[in-house]
C-alpha cells in the first residue's frame, strides 16, 4: 500500500508542476486553486508513505515520477523538444526508480 500511495504522490506531482504552467504565474483563479490542492495532495501522500517507506527511496521515487511525468506532459501538451539525450535521459531515471524499488 505504501508504494501505492508514493506513486500517487508522484503523479499529484506531475498535475501540480504541470498545473504551474496553466496559472501563469499565480495570476489565473481556477488553475492556481487546482495547482495549490494538487501540492496539498501530493505532499500528504508522500508524508502517508514515508511512514513505512525509507525516507531517502521514498523522497527518490517522489521526485523521479514527478520528474518523468513531468517531462514526458511537457513534450506532449507543449510540444517540448524530442531527442535521443532526453529519451536515454529519461530512460537511465526510470531504471534508477527501479533500482530503489528493488533494493
Amino acid at each position: 500500500m505504501p508504494w501505492i500511495l508514493l506513486v500517487l504522490a508522484g503523479l499529484f506531482e506531475v498535475g501540480w508542476a504541470i498545473g504551474l504552467k496553466y496559472t501563469e504565474g499565480f495570476t489565473k483563479l481556477w488553475p492556481s486553486l487546482g495547482t495549490a490542492a494538487a501540492m496539498i495532495v501530493s505532499l500528504g501522500l508522500l508524508g502517508l508513505a514515508m511512514k513505512s517507506l525509507p525516507v531517502g527511496t521514498a523522497y527518490a521515487i517522489w521526485v523521479g515520477v514527478g520528474a518523468v511525468g513531468t517531462v514526458i506532459l511537457g513534450i506532449v501538451l507543449f510540444n517540448e523538444p524530442v531527442n535521443a539525450l532526453r529519451i536515454g535521459s529519461i530512460v537511465l531515471i526510470i531504471a534508477g526508480l527501479i533500482g530503489l524499488k528493488l533494493a
